[in-house]
Parts: C-alpha cells; sequence; structure tokens
C-alpha cells in the first residue's frame, strides 16, 4: 500500500535525480513553487496532505519520467524518504534554527526557489519559543539602521517561507536582483506587490510580482 511517506519520498528523489529542490520541481512542473515544500504536506489541523494526480503528471511530463521512473523511486524508498538537497546541510529543527545575517541573505545560494534555507554558511540560533512546530523556519539577524524604529541593529527575525500572507503582515522580501528588505504587506494582487516601510525615511516600495523571488512572513522578533 502507498504511503504519504512514500509518495512523498518518490516525488523527493525524482527531484534529486533532476538536479532540483522540491520547490524548483514544482516550478519546472507549472505548479506554485511552494506546492511540495515540506510545510505543505501537512494541513493546519494535523491532517495528511497528498500530492494531485494532475500535479504527479505535470511533473512527469516535465520531467520526461514514466509512471515506471516514479515507482521504481516508491520501490526504492520503501521506503526511505529520500532528503531534499536544500535541507542537507541542516540538522533536524528541534529546538535551533538557521540564521544568517541581511546582508548575506542577499546573496546568492543561501535560499531555494520557495524561499526556504538552503546551502552552506548559515550559523544556528536556538528558537525562542521552544522546539517549532513547523518546518523550513529560520532566522534573520538585522544589520544597520535602516529598519528602526521597528528593528535595531542586532534584533533577530524568525521567518516562516511558504506561509500564506495578508495586508498588514511583517514580511521579508527577496527581489530576482538580490535585493532583500524587510517591510509591511499593503496589497499583493497576481501580478504586484506594495510594500510599507518600517523605517519613515526609507520610501515605500512596489514591485512586478515577476520580479519577486519570494515573500516570507516574520512571525517574531527579538525587541
Amino acid at each position: 500500500m502507498l504511503s504519504h511517506e512514500a509518495i512523498w519520498g518518490a516525488l523527493d528523489a525524482l527531484a534529486e535525480t533532476n538536479r532540483l529542490t522540491p520547490s524548483g520541481l514544482a516550478r519546472k512542473a507549472g505548479l506554485d513553487p511552494t506546492a511540495f515544500n515540506k510545510s505543505k504536506r501537512l494541513g493546519p489541523d494535523g491532517r495528511l496532505r497528498w500530492p494531485s494526480t494532475e500535479s504527479v503528471a505535470k511533473v512527469l511530463e516535465a520531467t520526461g519520467a514514466s509512471l515506471d521512473d516514479l515507482f521504481g523511486h516508491l520501490q526504492a524508498g520503501s521506503m526511505a524518504v529520500s532528503t531534499p538537497p536544500a535541507e542537507d546541510n541542516f540538522p533536524p529543527q528541534s529546538s535551533s534554527i538557521p540564521l544568517l545575517g541581511f546582508a548575506q541573505a542577499g546573496a546568492g545560494g543561501f535560499f531555494d526557489d520557495g524561499g526556504f534555507p538552503a546551502g552552506q554558511g548559515w550559523d544556528v540560533v536556538d528558537f525562542p519559543a521552544g522546539p517549532p512546530r513547523r518546518s523550513g523556519l529560520y532566522a534573520l539577524e538585522v544589520q544597520g539602521e535602516s529598519m528602526l524604529p521597528l528593528y535595531r541593529d542586532g534584533d533577530v527575525l524568525i521567518v516562516e517561507p511558504g506561509a500564506q500572507v495578508r495586508r498588514g503582515d511583517r514580511v521579508v522580501v527577496k527581489t530576482r536582483e538580490g535585493e532583500i528588505m524587510a517591510k509591511v504587506l499593503f496589497r499583493q494582487s497576481a501580478r504586484t506587490i506594495e510594500l510599507l516601510s518600517l523605517n519613515p525615511d526609507h520610501p515605500n516600495r512596489s514591485f512586478e510580482m515577476a520580479d519577486v523571488e519570494w515573500v516570507a512572513r516574520i512571525i517574531w522578533a527579538s525587541q
């Protein structure tokens, strides 16, 4: 019998075979980049979420893989779940999460396509409220005075990539040009995003969504 763990493990293995992260595989298949992320595999109520047959069909078409290839990964994994390459460098999230400075975060190689931590060079910080209940959380350390008066130099922001964001949420946004910023979400549509600056001395910003790499919600800050 196919298990929830086995089918997701097969998709992870298929992504790894194609040198992709789970979010990269979803993007290649024309799906939401966060569709295959670990945080989306359980519902808010803890119920298991399964990939749809339509999603699997799109993945097979995009990668050129066959059902036999997919079942081969199922049999090989049975079994054992393949670990996505984007998280290979981090310890299991118990009470600590990856930490990066804002200056580093703008450089390439630290995030996958969905805004989840990837690569090397991350530090580790203890999660402030015990073991995190969600996977993929990470921390960014504020550097400089551009986020005053809300966030000071040295403050730590806990960020949840892939989370639903709403108007008024504090968010971290990374553009495709590598600019990374903490703002307040004012409005987001399928085509544009408008952001309010935390510091009155800095302008509000707006971008075409095609120019935005990812948006992640700030869920906690050390203040």
